[in-house]
């Protein structure tokens, strides 16, 4: 697929652009293998605009992080009270699950790959250590005691990121009943024994 067909008419095309062929590219050629120029000469723009709008090849696959950060910090400050901090986190990632849903046909390639790139998977881990770092830090405001906001941050993240990859697994059910599923199994750990545990020893 080809953009060269027009020039946008505006920044958010442009930026649209850019994300749709460096995700096409990448699938096609592999990340290392694909220039800034060559996702700018796809788009139908130059190279200037493509720096214009991402500062380099990897930062095109993680657009929205600013949103995100602020969707997540907000409805965890939103979510009812009385809710456990696992609880108040299920409430909050269901916000960036409809975001990935809303947007699966580019919400699945790229994590496909970012799972293969070494280069994407470092900085898809420090994007993800920057927004447990503000989830946590909205559970403190919450009251959340400043371990337990790390732990239970870190925590549901994994299961957040456990769930989508469930959801790329399985598309016969949605993001929100993979979250759900993810996050009763985390209950489910610390309540149930291992199965066949208590005859482990003789």
């Amino acid at each position: 697929m080809s953009y060269t067909q027009g020039v946008p008419r505006s920044g958010a095309e442009a930026r649209r652009r850019l994300q749709q062929a460096a995700l096409e590219l990448y699938q096609e050629r592999g990340f290392d293998q694909t220039t800034t120029a060559e996702i700018a000469a796809r788009a139908g723009v130059n190279e200037r605009t493509f720096f214009r709008h991402f500062p380099d090849k990897r930062e095109v696959l993680f657009d929205g992080e600013a949103d995100l950060r602020a969707a997540l910090m907000h409805e965890v400050a939103e979510a009812p009270e009385g809710l456990a901090p696992l609880d108040v986190l299920l409430h909050a990632f269901r916000i960036a699950g409809r975001i990935l849903e809303e947007n699966r046909p580019f919400s699945e390639p790229r994590l496909a790959i970012i799972a293969v790139t070494p280069a994407l998977r470092e900085r898809d881990l420090a994007k993800a250590a920057s927004l447990t770092e503000a989830v946590a830090e909205a559970l403190r405001r919450r009251g959340v005691h400043d371990r337990l906001a790390d732990l239970a941050a870190q925590t549901g993240w994994a299961a957040f990121h456990h769930a989508a990859q469930a959801w790329i697994d399985d598309p016969s059910q949605n993001l929100a009943a993979h979250l759900s599923q993810a996050f009763n199994d985390l209950r489910d750990l610390t309540s149930n024994p291992i199965p066949g545990q208590a005859h482990a020893e003789v």
